[in-house]
């Protein structure tokens, strides 16, 4: 994995807030991976929008832009809490796809497909976001537990209920 997040900016005044520069570090880096991954579902998401078409269209349409929309305000809670730790976020697209688990379609899909994938891409956040929870629970970073556990239920539940419309 590329690492994107730069050290602690040494000019401003430390940080002290009770973790450890080192930990801090890695909890940043962990959040900026669950940054990509958001941003990248949140790309998928409004190009599925976009695009999709066929007999579920008017449900998918809205259902996509709810989901897309929800994703915008992510990207910025997990970039103001890897900015809080004292790192910068990664914020472009070539740091997003070297940190991303989460890969882009080429193409459109069919709406089944596109359903497939965004179950995909919900549960690869939610993995991405427990991956964290070591580092976060070891230095008690109860913040970013807080965000993690957030995210995790809203990702599991857009999951389920992408999912529920591929039962048969």
């Amino acid at each position: 994995m590329a690492k994107t997040t730069a050290t602690a900016d040494s000019k401003a005044m430390p940080i002290n807030i009770g973790i450890e520069e080192t930990k801090r570090q890695e909890i940043a880096e962990g959040l900026s991976r669950l940054l990509a991954d958001t941003y990248t579902l949140y790309l998928k998401t409004h190009n599925f929008h976009w695009n999709v078409t066929g007999p579920m269209f008017q449900t998918l349409h809205l259902m996509f832009e709810e989901q897309y929309n929800e994703l915008a305000l992510a990207v910025d809670q997990v970039a103001e809490r890897i900015r809080a730790l004292g790192f910068p976020a990664p914020g472009t697209y070539k740091e997003f796809a070297q940190l991303s688990s989460i890969d882009e379609e080429e193409g459109v899909p069919s709406a089944e497909e596109m359903i497939r994938q965004l179950v995909a891409g919900q549960e690869a956040v939610v993995r991405t976001a427990r991956s964290v929870f070591p580092v976060v629970d070891e230095v008690q970073d109860e913040p970013t537990a807080d965000l993690l556990t957030q995210r995790m239920q809203v990702h599991e539940k857009t999951a389920w209920m992408l999912r529920s419309l591929l039962a048969q």
